[in-house]
């Protein structure tokens, strides 16, 4: 059966069952209405069983019916998976790339690579799936996202490869609620405080399943710290005006602009070697790479060798 003429049939029998009336569904379709009689009866002789019930209104598909919609369906969906992938092939440069982030790191990152890029593909077409991480890493190892956005690349599945752009710093921002507060200092430098005094302030922190969040448990666990978190938010800016306000301290990576006030809060550098994050880009360890994929992730590490001291990259 051609892929036409199952179409034309999908058409039909939907037509029947809105109007629930031929003459009215044939009219509807622009063709005679014993011509829509013949076409339905010819398949129900094919099949032999019958594909509507015509006994009460208003029409209803039989069982039989049922399992041949769905049949006529899977060829249509099949058909129109055929024509987007012949289409990526013959047109690569207008292709669709799906991309996983989390909204407030997509705030971020978003906009520093992206518009380079599509300058160099002007025809391509981007599509964000704007979730928490597990969401995008478990679309992303499915393969229904082409490329996931996100940091602290040591953490994410084995079947994904990830490129980074290297190690960067993480910054805690200390109220004057806190006891660690230094009055009228605006940056506090690495080092002068302990990483152990930070966790056992009253903290407002990200919800159970961020990076962030995930980074910070595990401290807790190393210093064997039982937390005082006194809210948690999904937004990490939400989490820095609650901060900045004077409810607790919180740790925010650097991307996470924090306008210096030294008479209400301290911003202190955490050093590297006890916190810190990398900003990758990852894709499933199967997927074939083409040209307009290599150009994103060009461009995404070209920003990041461009405005950032690279660590340790990963290959």
């Amino acid at each position: 059966m051609s892929k036409y003429y199952s179409q034309d049939i999908l058409y039909y029998i939907d037509a029947i069952l809105k109007y629930s009336n031929y003459g009215k569904a044939a009219k509807s379709l622009y063709i005679s209405q014993p011509y829509l009689t013949q076409v339905i009866k010819r398949v129900e002789s094919q099949l032999d069983c019958e594909l509507i019930n015509r006994s009460n209104l208003p029409y209803r598909l039989t069982e039989q019916g049922k399992i041949y919609y769905q049949y006529l369906t899977s060829i249509e969906n099949n058909y129109a998976k055929l024509l987007r992938e012949i289409s990526a092939v013959s047109d690569i440069d207008s292709k669709v790339i799906k991309i996983g982030v989390l909204p407030s790191l997509g705030t971020y990152l978003l906009p520093l690579f992206l518009p380079k890029f599509l300058d160099m593909h002007p025809n391509c077409r981007i599509e964000l799936s704007e979730a928490l991480p597990e969401k995008n890493e478990k679309l992303t190892q499915n393969g229904e996202l082409d490329f996931w956005l996100g940091q602290n690349s040591t953490n994410i599945s084995p079947n994904l490869n990830s490129i980074t752009w290297g190690r960067h710093r993480y910054r805690a921002i200390i109220p004057r609620c806190c006891d660690l507060y230094q009055k009228d200092v605006a940056i506090i430098p690495e080092g002068n405080i302990d990483i152990n005094k930070l966790l056992c302030q009253k903290l407002i922190l990200t919800s159970k399943g961020s990076a962030i969040r995930k980074q910070i448990d595990q401290l807790f666990s190393l210093y064997k710290v039982q937390p005082k978190i006194i809210m948690e938010s999904t937004e990490i800016n939400t989490v820095r005006e609650l901060a900045t306000s004077n409810l607790g301290l919180t740790f925010i990576p650097e991307s996470i602009y924090v306008k210096e006030c030294p008479s209400e809060y301290n911003i202190y550098e955490v050093p590297m070697d006890e916190l810190s994050l990398d900003y990758f880009i990852a894709y499933h360890s199967e997927k074939k790479l083409n040209a307009v994929d290599k150009d994103l992730i060009d461009a995404f590490l070209a920003h990041g060798q461009n405005n950032f001291n690279i660590g340790d990259q990963d290959e």
